[in-house]
Parts: structure tokens; sequence; C-alpha cells
């Protein structure tokens, strides 16, 4: 069996790669910087190191890596007689992938099983966008694809973290993953990868984890800067942070159970796990490189404003997720772009139109109101 696995980075080598290499498959790497294609071309072996609760070293080998800028042809050819091919190259870079696998996929033998694609990005649905773009440049019918290749959707979660200097191809990760796939696309054929989730409707997972790790996540890093700390384990470990930031995935596990039909213990089972590795002081996470860009972090469908307007309709008011707001609005680190960008909004607009402008919220949106107050106490200017 063989997997092509675009992108060599950390997550690719720290987790996609790791599954895909303990299913079973020999993994193709392919990535376009040289030097790391170099390293994993000359190395027959790298090592995983899996720090927190149950700390584990996995070692990762029979793979072979190539320059998806320089070998194009060999990336072609190889995905041509592959089983999986795989991403994790962050979603705007999808549309540069997918002329190489469309030209694959026209390239496959009409008796191999359909190649299963799975984009492993930190966006919603990622598959379906790499789906469109292989379709637009694919040089055939489109029966013709839907019989060659299968697209699934995927949803994953697992901290790695900025790497120590001189680690060459070895990753730190934390011992907690996730891969969550909708099972629907295979017919029943489903790749069989340990450690991954099959589901049938992937829309709630995503969800929950983006209403549980990315807003836990990123309100730990704006109340642990306001409190003056660095990192997202010491902001844990300061009682009143960690008491705002449990009150924020208090009301949105509200959310979840009654919107998606959790099961309330399950939730909190899943709350506590993630609580927890936030403490991980393995990961040296810091409060400003979790905080980075609060704009887009306060958009319309992000973690804090998402989850609150939904709370918000249904006619409950989301005080913890408020307060997360607002420390956001105060997240004031040296040298990020969306932090200028936030109080040049906040010095500029009035309190009503920097709220649209910020939240995407409409005047007559139940939120809308709440959010406004917060605006209006930033900046100078502003008035309720």
């Amino acid at each position: 069996m063989k997997a092509v696995h675009f992108g060599a980075g950390n997550i690719g080598r720290g987790f996609v790669g790791l599954l895909l290499h303990e299913a079973g498959y020999e993994v193709v790497f392919a990535d376009v910087a040289d030097a790391l294609i170099d390293q994993l071309v000359s190395t027959p072996s790298y090592d995983v190191h899996e720090v927190g609760e149950e700390p584990a070293v996995k070692t990762v080998d029979n793979y072979r890596a190539l320059n998806s800028g320089s070998q194009e042809d060999d990336v072609v050819a190889e995905i041509a007689t592959a089983d999986i091919v795989t991403t994790a190259v962050g979603p705007n870079v999808l549309k540069f992938l997918a002329p190489v696998i469309a030209r694959a996929i026209a390239r496959r033998d009409g008796d191999l099983r359909p190649l299963q694609v799975m984009a492993c990005e930190n966006a919603i649905n990622a598959t379906d966008i790499l789906r469109r773009e292989v379709e637009r440049t694919y040089d055939g019918a489109a029966l013709d694809l839907a019989s060659r290749a299968v697209f699934a959707n995927t949803a994953v979660d697992r901290i790695v973290p900025d790497q120590a200097a001189g680690q060459g191809l070895d990753v730190t990760v934390e011992t907690f993953f996730e891969w969550v796939i909708d099972r629907t696309p295979f017919k029943g054929e489903a790749p069989s990868i340990p450690g991954a989730t099959y589901v049938d409707d992937l829309a709630p997972y995503i969800e929950r984890k983006l209403f549980t790790v990315n807003t836990g996540h990123a309100s730990a890093a704006y109340f642990g800067y306001a409190a003056g700390v660095e990192k997202i384990a010491d902001a844990m470990a300061d009682a009143g942070v960690a008491a705002k930031v449990r009150a924020v995935l208090e009301e949105t596990k509200q959310l979840l159970v009654t919107k998606h039909g959790f099961d309330v213990a399950e939730q909190e089972a899943y709350v506590q796990k993630i609580l927890q590795r936030f403490t991980n002081r393995h990961l040296p996470d810091t409060v400003v490189r979790v905080g980075r860009a609060p704009l887009r972090k306060l958009g319309r469908h992000e973690r804090f404003v998402g989850p609150a307007a939904e709370l918000a309709e249904a006619g409950v008011e989301p005080v913890a997720l408020l307060e997360a707001m607002r420390a956001a609005l105060s997240f004031s680190a040296q040298g990020d772009p969306d932090v200028a960008a936030l109080a040049e909004i906040l010095a500029e607009q009035e309190a009503g139109e920097a709220t649209t402008s910020i939240t995407g919220l409409e005047p007559e949106h139940p939120l809308y109101g709440r959010v406004r107050e917060l605006i209006a106490q930033h900046g100078p200017g502003h008035h309720a």
C-alpha cells in the first residue's frame, strides 16, 4: 500500500505521515522545500516524540521523498499508482497541488481502485476546496473523475509547537490527537487507518473542535496575556485564568449539546481532556503565538462570535464568551498585523460601525448590542 502526502513539515511528519506509516503504508512525502526533501532522502528514519501523559517515541521509516516543484512528473507517477493522497500544506496552497493531482488521476489505470483523497488542513471541509480545484483542471469527463477518485473531508487536531533548534527531522508533538474522517464518500471501502475515527456526519465534530479546542486555546491566550504570563501552561496554572477559560467552555458545551445532541457526559469528558492539554508543560506554547491574529479570531463564524451569536439567538446571554472577546480586543502584542488593523478600526470607526467591521454582526442581531458596548469601551472617541 502506498500513500502520497503533500507537506513534509512538522504536522506532515509528526501526525499524518506517522498515522499512515502505522497503518502500513509506504509514505511518499512531497514538498517544495529543497533542504527538507534532501534531508528526508538522505535519512532512513526519524522519530516522533509524543510528550504529555504516557509519553512515547515512535520511529517512522519506509518512506521516500520527492520535490513537488522540480520533480513534478515523478510525483504524478507516484500518485497514479498510489492508494491514498493526503495533504497538510495550509488551505491556501491546495489550489497549487490540484493540477498535479488531476494529471495523476487522469493517468491512473482504470482497473485500480479509486484514489482516496483527504485534505488534512485546519479549515472546514478543506477536501471540498481541493476537489473543486481538481475538477477545474481535470482533463476528462466529470463522470470519469468520479470513478477514479474519492474525496473525503476530515477534521484534524494535534498541537505541534514550534520545534527546538537542532532536532533535524525529529518532531515533538502532544500525545493527544484526533483525525475524524467522513466515511460516506467511500461507500463501505474506507481505508483502514488505526487511530482515525470514521463518522457519517463530520459537521458536529468540526464545530466541537472549533468551539472547544480553538475557542478554549484562544481564551487561555487572551486571558493569560491580560494576566501578564508568557506561556499557555502558565496561564492555565493561574486559578483566575483557568476559571475564565472553564466558564467559556461551559457556554460552548451548552451550545454543542443542544445543537448537535452530544451526550452531556461525553462532551464534559472532552472539555476536561482539552483543558488538560492546555496545561501540558512539555509544550512551550506562548500566549502571543496562540493569540495572534485577533481580528480574524473575532470574525463572524469564528471561535468567539460564532458560538456567542448562536447562544444569543436561542435567548441565552453568553457572559463568559463576551469576556473572552473583551480580552481579545485588549490583546496588543507587538509585530502582529492584525493587532494594528484592529487598533485602526477601533480608533477611526464609530462603535456601531466598528462592531460590524470586526465581528460581522448587524444591528438587528441579538448579540450586537452587547458587543457594541464592549467595542465602545476600546479606543479613543467611542461612546456607548
